[in-house]
């Protein structure tokens, strides 16, 4: 929390406002290539980190055009969702940090190929080979852990699945927790290591960016021992405050704590609806009294510590 206040003041100005829109219109851009050049993208633009070691280093930063689907109506559904996932979340945590939420997951994509491709090499045991790491620059993924981000934020938010039966963002956010444990073992037992790791990664780094940056802006103090302790304390005093006023009665059957009660007669705004009560200035104390004993009862005086009527 206090490095990204740290870091806030000094980059905060180089936020940029509204990202998502400028996102949606990348996405969109990457629709229009897929539709009208089908493997452009993939030849071209992906993170690929063989190609991208080769001199083409502009995949770094066009992989972002990857488009949620190669559907047009599901793709218009997801980037509609996902522009107002991306602006709901920017209000709450501001320009700033939402921009630092977004581009790790960027960086996390990225730093992810690469170590893949290292490793890949390493235990080939040759130079600079072919591996493929498309799977890991997949913008579905750091979508998805946006999404995360916003119900861990609005846990009780509705979302209308098929447009018809609602359901709790919290309940969605154990769904796709569990999907996205299953994708992993899937991925991996399915296509092995080098055909399914990428998108098993990609997976995994999508989640790490998500607990990295909750982990880091919790507030601890709220958790900690000495502050449960005092938390109790304070509640243990509010409840003893409430049964030591001497405003519970008997009413229905059960002891209930009154808004009001007359120092003489006892009454209180359970007996009488048409009851007023008001506390006596002249009083020493806070000494309340209906209507019919507000002008007539002995004021209380307090001399020397003893109390006096």
């Amino acid at each position: 929390m206090k490095f990204l206040n740290r870091l806030e003041r000094k980059l905060g100005r180089y936020a940029i406002p509204n990202l998502m829109y400028y996102m949606i219109v990348l996405y969109a851009i990457g629709l229009l290539l897929d539709l009208f050049a089908p493997g452009f993208y993939m030849n071209w633009l992906s993170l690929d980190v063989y190609r991208i070691l080769h001199g083409e280093v502009w995949r770094l930063v066009t992989f972002v055009l990857q488009p949620p689907s190669s559907n047009l109506f599901f793709v218009l559904i997801e980037l509609y969702m996902y522009y107002s996932i991306g602006r709901s979340l920017e209000a709450m945590w501001g320009s700033f940090r939402f921009n630092v939420y977004y581009f790790s997951g960027l960086l996390f994509q990225i730093v992810a190929a690469f170590l893949f491709y290292g490793i890949a090499c390493l235990v080939m045991g040759q130079g600079m080979i072919y591996v493929s790491t498309v799977g890991i620059g997949s913008m579905y993924y750091v979508n998805r852990s946006m999404f995360l981000a916003y119900i861990v934020m609005v846990p009780n938010a509705t979302f209308l699945m098929s447009f018809i039966i609602p359901v709790k963002a919290k309940w969605l956010g154990i769904f796709y927790g569990i999907l996205m444990g299953y994708e992993v073992i899937f991925y991996l037992t399915r296509y092995g290591i080098k055909g399914g790791g990428p998108y098993a990664l990609a997976i995994i780094v999508s989640v790490l960016n998500f607990l990295i940056f909750f982990l880091m802006t919790r507030n601890y103090h709220q958790i900690s021992p000495s502050e449960m302790r005092r938390k109790a304390r304070f509640r243990k005093k509010m409840n003893d405050a409430k049964w030591d006023s001497g405003n519970i009665v008997e009413f229905r059957g059960r002891n209930v704590i009154t808004r009001h009660k007359c120092a003489i007669c006892g009454r209180t705004e359970l007996d009488d609806d048409s009851l007023e009560f008001r506390f006596c200035s002249k009083c020493d104390g806070n000494y309340e009294y209906c209507s019919e004993h507000l002008y007539t009862h002995t004021h209380v005086k307090r001399v020397k510590g003893n109390t006096e009527e």
